[in-house]
């Protein structure tokens, strides 16, 4: 009788443990949903983003300026996200969150695309993209260095196997002077930052939120810079139509999917998950603008797409928990020893 005592505890250990066992699994559940849904989210905001070029190329076609397509681009979209966050009523983003996030728009934004398109002056098309795929690699870098985020074999494998596969899809034409190497570098650099803060932002803010105060930021610099610069707008209506779909579908849907996705994911598998984006390009113009598609394109992008599914398939860490479960058998043996 006199082991009674020590029995219970240790029995009621044994529930606690089961209970814990069952939450983790419970919560590593819920995870791995949340890894699919963002994993489909950026998959989203890469094929939205991807056919962009596309609707540029007939958007230029019809007498457009890249300028123009820019500021339409971002004030039909803002407007858009306007009219949703009034009938949502979703809160606006406040005090902080609100300037970082203008000026991911007002800043980050507009000093990439001038980068991005300043670099296409002095460098091949498929230099300039290549050297902006690095992105995911330099965020990766950030998050290590500055961040003191564990860089596990698992992702660097990731990002190294969709590098990769961008360079296999991109590396056709590869000459440019140096001033166009390093604009498309610096294009790098500045989204890497974008996708890295807009991470910290999300951890407290909505998605579409979010997205919105970029957009309107963003259309609010590009509106001045047009009033100054007075680039050519679209001379035929088929045109205007494709500026419209760049607004809707490759900045509406692609950024507030990109904020979900980012949501979800966080920076690292955000920036490797997005580079499905030169996939749609590369597939879309074969299918749509008669452009040949080469093997070593449809091994790249092989290797990108399996990327995709590994990672959003894999599993995150194990919740915590397994201190407390450690700290309980411990506890354990000492009632069945005494």
């Amino acid at each position: 009788m006199t082991r009674l005592p020590a029995v219970m505890p240790a029995g009621k250990t044994m529930v606690r443990r089961c209970s814990i066992q069952v939450n983790n699994e419970l919560d590593l559940d819920v995870m791995i949903s949340q890894r699919v849904l963002g994993a489909f989210y950026v998959g989203l905001s890469a094929s939205c983003f991807g056919a962009m070029a596309i609707f540029a190329r007939h958007a230029y076609a019809g007498g457009a300026e890249a300028l123009a397509v820019l500021f339409v681009r971002f004030a039909l979209a803002a407007g858009v996200m306007i009219v949703i966050m009034n009938r949502r009523q979703i809160r606006w983003p406040r005090g902080r969150a609100l300037i970082i996030l203008s000026l991911m728009g007002g800043v980050g934004y507009v000093s990439q695309s001038f980068s991005f398109f300043s670099a296409l002056n002095h460098a091949s098309a498929g230099l300039v993209a290549l050297l902006l795929y690095l992105y995911p690699f330099i965020v990766i870098v950030i998050e290590t260095v500055f961040m003191r985020r564990k860089l596990t074999r698992q992702r660097l494998v990731a990002v190294l196997l969709a590098l990769s596969g961008t360079a296999l899809i991109l590396g056709q034409g590869l000459t440019g002077q140096p001033l166009g190497g390093l604009l498309g570098v610096a294009a790098a650099l500045i989204y890497s930052v974008y996708i890295v803060v807009g991470a910290q932002v999300l951890d407290k803010e909505d998605p579409l939120a979010a997205a919105t105060v970029v957009m309107c930021s963003a259309a609010l610099v590009f509106g001045v810079i047009a009033l100054i610069v007075r680039p050519a707008y679209p001379a035929d209506l088929s045109a205007w139509s494709w500026m419209v779909a760049i607004a809707l579908v490759s900045t509406v849907v692609a950024m507030v999917s990109l904020f979900a996705g980012l949501k979800r994911l966080g920076a690292a598998d955000t920036a490797t998950l997005s580079t499905l984006e030169p996939v749609v390009t590369v597939v879309l113009a074969s299918a749509f603008l008669g452009e040949s598609l080469l093997p070593l394109q449809v091994f790249g992008g092989m290797l990108v797409l399996g990327t995709v599914v590994w990672l959003a398939r894999s599993a995150p860490r194990q919740p915590p928990g397994d201190a407390v479960t450690a700290q309980d058998e411990a506890s354990s043996g000492r009632n069945a020893a005494s």
